[in-house]
């Protein structure tokens, strides 16, 4: 079991890592009126988007006609279909090495990468609902040495030590070519969690965690076997707050309750992808609900809605996986992904403001579900990379020095 002696360093690094965690989430009816519906369902809309080939009427970046920027991707790496890619996420590991996990729903698996060439390097886990085990994992976070993986079909948060085996020889010029191990730890929200998608983590304090994770509980479906949306005084419990105290032994898990706005303007239909920013005490949540307007809207850390939605008329297709780049002076930005089937859209907002600055597209990356942004460089990325799930089957890189280059923003914090 970990120790937090171990930890701190690595909890110390990640604080300046932004991520978010994204999956696929279903198309909904809205249910906004108040009229009866039924009782809350847990398992209603298993049918996702992503489950479906591409139809006639989804929207295009090609048709869209929004200004951006084209990146190129340092890599994509090999496309694995069969495991439906869902979500990424960097550990850096303590010899500097980046290793990118990425949540394969129907895989009930987590894909191990080499996080600077994108290399297929192993495969954790499998089918059930034991400890190491998952049932359609989707969203993922690394925060110093830990995995934090949610389960839709297991309705929990799955924790996992990562680390390296012992080194075998440090003989000069030989490559180290360990790679990780993952170790189950616990697991939480079984209680609260009806369809979980996506999670944010943060440290509150030394030895304490904070999660928040999305639930998109539907109110049954309608005779298309579509989810219907829960009426607005149903969906204050979009998402689920927990304290972590980490320390000898597995984590300590509290909840600590429940949130989510009930008014029309602020309330979340359709939830999945969160992201915070304690600097200037701001929550994004990814509107997916089309209907209402697919956008991102703002809360506050303590859970209430502040009376602003952001992107409402630059989102066109689907607002999907949030990341943040920050500097310890409060300044950074917001990336964004419309989930544009041909190719993905990444929104740049600034930090502070979240006054659009631009966006850029790669030119095969697409159909992006959750995205992750290492801001810890490495030899291959030594100012950071941004990576973005492509089309189910596989994770693209961008180096953030193209992506700076491109829109004209700071690759470094002190440039």
């Amino acid at each position: 079991m970990p120790k937090f002696s171990v930890l701190a360093a690595g909890l110390a690094a990640a604080a300046t890592v932004a991520a978010l965690v994204s999956c696929a989430t279903p198309q909904a009816v809205r249910n906004d009126a108040g009229a009866p519906a039924p009782a809350i369902a847990a398992d209603a809309g298993q049918r996702e988007p992503d489950q479906r080939p591409a139809q006639a009427g989804d929207p295009l970046l090609a048709q869209a006609g929004i200004a951006h920027e084209t990146v190129d991707e340092a890599f994509l790496t090999p496309a694995t279909p069969q495991d439906n890619i869902d979500s990424p996420a960097i550990w850096r590991a303590p010899n500097g090495r980046l290793w990118l996990l990425a949540t394969a729903k129907q895989g009930d698996a987590l894909a191990i990468y080499d996080g600077d060439n994108g290399e297929r390097v192993g495969r954790y886990g499998r089918s059930g609902a034991a400890l190491g085990q998952f049932r359609r994992p989707n969203g993922i976070a690394v925060f110093g040495d830990l995995a934090f993986v949610v389960e839709r079909d297991n309705r929990r948060v799955q924790v996992l030590q990562l680390s390296l085996p012992p080194a075998r020889s440090a003989q000069p010029g030989v490559a180290d070519r360990r790679t990780p191990q993952l170790r189950p730890l616990a697991a939480f929200g079984q209680a609260e969690l009806q369809q979980p998608y996506g999670l944010w983590v943060r440290q509150r304090a030394p030895g304490t965690l904070e999660a928040i994770v999305t639930d998109a509980y539907m109110a049954g479906e309608d005779a298309a076997g579509e989810a219907i949306v829960p009426p607005l005084e149903r969906l204050g419990r979009r998402l689920q707050r927990y304290e972590l105290r980490v320390g000898a032994g597995a984590p300590q898990v509290r909840n600590l309750g429940a949130f989510g706005d009930t008014s029309a303007d602020g309330a979340i239909r359709v939830p999945e992808s969160v992201w915070g920013d304690p600097a200037h005490d701001r929550l994004l949540i990814a509107e997916e609900d089309l209907a209402t307007g697919t956008a991102l809207r703002e809360y506050g850390l303590d859970g209430r809605y502040r009376g602003r939605t952001i992107g409402r008329e630059l989102f066109k297709a689907q607002a999907e996986g949030i990341a943040l780049w920050q500097c310890a002076d409060g300044s950074g930005y917001w990336i964004a992904t419309d989930q544009y089937k041909d190719r993905s859209l990444f929104h740049v907002f600034d930090r502070a403001t979240l006054q659009h600055l631009g966006a850029f597209a790669g030119r095969s990356v697409g159909n992006t579900d959750g995205v992750w942004l290492q801001q810890v460089g490495s030899v291959r990325f030594p100012d950071g990379v941004f990576y973005a799930v492509h089309d189910d089957q596989a994770v693209g890189a961008f180096d953030w020095r193209d992506v700076a280059r491109a829109l004209g923003l700071r690759s470094r914090c002190e440039a």
